[in-house]
């Protein structure tokens, strides 16, 4: 007789469950992608997570702290966006970056309301936050701003950190007129004008290498002529 191979025994995996503040968190998202800021409660929340309310505060001391972690995660999602663009040129990434911010609003509306529309005290404020490199996205920001500067892409007297919140205001701004139906047409010419628009806005700053020169020789030329 063949001999019997001895059994083998396999150790059950489970996952590791999840954090309370996780689940907390992911409840608190589902509310609000469901009804808005007004439909997060803790009580809601913790009905959502099966956890008593007063559980909650363990690791959110109120409502306004839960909206912080709301809004430092929309932000996180942010600024993922902006990783992930590819483009090596600076004033190619700006243009990237702006069309970023525009497929964020329409693909996520909540999460892009979460990080632009709700007062928050876990929000980056312009300009001290930026200036001193508090927030991730205007880490991202201010180096191509810094290289168009260096390279003469734009003008020296041209401050960077005016340049994000113009591009950033005009960039919500149209984004904000759009979600409150002021603009006439559907997404498609929405995000025509707004794609001509942003661009519009960085051509206003940036000089591209030579320009100014042609157009002393051709003032000069015109001298001449006349």
């Amino acid at each position: 007789m063949l001999a019997r191979e001895p059994p083998v025994w396999y150790t059950p995996y489970t996952m590791p469950a999840t954090p309370t503040d996780q689940r907390i968190l992911a409840a608190a998202w589902k509310l609000f992608a469901a009804g808005g800021i007004d439909a997060v409660s803790l009580r809601q929340v913790a009905a959502k997570v099966h956890v008593t309310p007063m559980a909650i505060y363990r690791h959110y001391a109120d409502k306004s702290a839960l909206i912080d972690a709301l809004v430092v995660d929309a932000l996180d999602r942010w600024s993922d966006r902006l990783a992930a663009i590819e483009a090596e040129d600076p004033l190619d990434w700006l243009t990237a970056a702006g069309d970023a911010f525009l497929e964020f609003a329409l693909d996520e509306p909540r999460r892009f309301e979460a990080a632009f529309l709700l007062p928050s005290s876990g929000a980056r404020r312009f300009p001290d936050d930026f200036a001193a490199g508090r927030s991730p996205a205007g880490r991202q920001f201010l180096p191509r701003l810094d290289e168009l500067q260096r390279s003469g892409r734009i003008a020296a007297g041209v401050e960077p950190l005016e340049v994000v919140i113009t591009f950033w205001a005009l960039a919500q701004g149209l984004v904000t007129l759009h979600r409150a139906a002021r603009l006439a047409g559907g997404v498609a010419e929405f995000r025509a004008l707004y794609r001509r628009s942003m661009r519009r806005c960085l051509a206003a700053f940036v000089v591209e290498p030579g320009t100014r020169t042609t157009t002393r020789v051709r003032r000069a030329s015109s001298s001449r002529a006349s």
